[in-house]
């Protein structure tokens, strides 16, 4: 069992990175045209969609991504909780 805590944990820090990057390509143009930027679009926008339906941007500045760095911290200190009950 600790085990697999341990793979979700890394799974959701190796995700918080790959949002991070997806995120720091919007910042470039065209950045998200090549082959990485595609495969992290497909990766990471399905689990920012729900959160951007939830909060709109506010003037040109989305922080849907915020939210959902919230919402990954709170997973993976969920499961080190879970890990040291074990």
């Amino acid at each position: 069992m600790a085990y697999v805590i341990w793979f979700l944990q890394n799974i959701i820090q190796l995700y918080s990175w790959a949002l991070i990057i997806y995120i720091l390509m919007s910042w470039f143009p065209n950045a998200r045209e090549n082959f990485i930027g595609r495969f992290l679009s497909r990766i990471c926008e399905p689990f920012l969609e729900p959160f951007r339906r939830i909060i709109p941007p506010i003037g040109m500045i989305d922080i849907s991504p915020i939210v959902a760095f919230l919402v990954l911290n709170f997973a993976s200190q969920g499961l080190y909780r879970i890990s040291s009950w074990i």
